[in-house]
């Protein structure tokens, strides 16, 4: 749905923003240093296909809103090929853009940014009433939102009067009140205390889940990211490092600076037993359970008795088994992988 190959976001005089293709990415960037340059993203190649959650993660200054805002040309790239379900992203008027944008991307942002003027229904109908839609359609419109996101009865409140995971549900409402086909998430839940952080990282899922969505979401935890993310795009000094799943990031980084990234991470929530069973069909077994059953599930099982399960793929054909005793090795190479 959205690709982005060779982009380039560089700051300071127009001396600064050429790009040699002749010259490695490292070369191109300390040139434009020398030229007074600050480069923001140098040479991302980055693909989000059609229903996926693609996470986009970094520290503080890697890049991660800048990318975010550049794959819809919030800001606009220096250098690069965008494009958006096939259209060159580039060379689309701004007029254009602007209707594209209404019509096909929404976003949420991480200090909610509701009106305080405005109602919850108020603030969700925002994006349909700018699209000119009919006052009685976009109120239903609003009404379905606000119900699908749990806030029903509380139409008529103002930002104020509601939690902070409230507010944000609204922001998700009023994202989602035009149907985009294009979520753009940027750390929507740092503001947030961890039980209501996870309990919105369960909506997102449910959500996205629901409506068949495609995301880009940006935050700079790692677990997060292993929550709600199909794959993890990691960036340092705007420079992509590594693009896999949560596991794969884990078990086979790509480098030191991975591996501290993932050091924190809570592995046997994100490890599953695909990545440690053995291959194949037992002879038999006393449980079974989905390959993606993380390593604490597949525990639980052990401790409630079973000797032997089975790990079936999406149709419930076995695939793959672990014995008791092999837990343990399992347990130890996801701890110190």
């Amino acid at each position: 749905m959205l690709s982005c190959k060779n982009l380039w976001k560089i700051y300071g005089t127009a001396k600064a923003h050429s790009i040699d293709p002749e010259l490695s990415p490292g070369e191109n960037i300390s040139s434009v240093e020398q030229r007074g340059g600050f480069v923001a993203l140098a040479d991302i190649d980055l693909s989000v296909a059609k229903g996926e959650i693609l996470v986009i993660m970094g520290l503080s200054g890697s890049g991660k809103s800048t990318l975010l805002r550049c794959l819809t040309r919030l800001v606009e790239p220096t250098a690069g090929e965008l494009r958006f379900e096939g259209q060159d992203l580039r060379a689309v008027p701004d007029k254009s853009l602007q209707l594209l944008r209404r019509s096909h991307m929404s976003m949420v942002f991480q200090n909610f940014a509701l009106l305080p003027h405005r109602t919850v229904v108020g603030n969700v109908e925002l994006p349909l009433e700018i699209q000119g839609v009919r006052a009685t359609e976009r109120r239903q419109k609003a009404l379905d939102m606000i119900g699908l996101v749990g806030l029903s009865g509380k139409e008529d409140h103002y930002p104020h009067e509601l939690s902070g995971g409230q507010q944000q549900r609204v922001g998700i409402a009023r994202s989602l009140s035009t149907n985009p086909s294009l979520w753009l998430l940027d750390e929507p839940f740092s503001a947030l205390d961890p039980l209501i952080r996870e309990e919105m990282q369960d909506e997102i899922l449910r959500l996205q889940k629901t409506l068949s969505k495609t995301a880009v979401f940006v935050t700079h935890d790692f677990n997060e990211a292993a929550r709600v993310g199909d794959r993890i795009a990691l960036l340092r000094k705007g420079q992509l490092v590594q693009t896999g799943s949560a596991a794969e990031l884990i078990l086979n980084p790509a480098d030191s600076y991975v591996r501290a990234f993932t050091a924190s991470a809570e592995r046997s929530r994100i490890l599953t037993a695909d990545n440690f069973m053995q291959r194949g069909e037992p002879d038999a077994f006393d449980v079974q359970l989905a390959a993606e059953a993380t390593l604490r599930k597949v525990a639980e099982a052990f401790q409630g008795g079973a000797s032997v399960i089975a790990f079936g793929n999406s149709t419930g054909k076995p695939v793959g088994f672990m014995r008791r005793q092999d837990l343990g090795d399992a347990l130890t190479s996801a701890m110190t992988a």
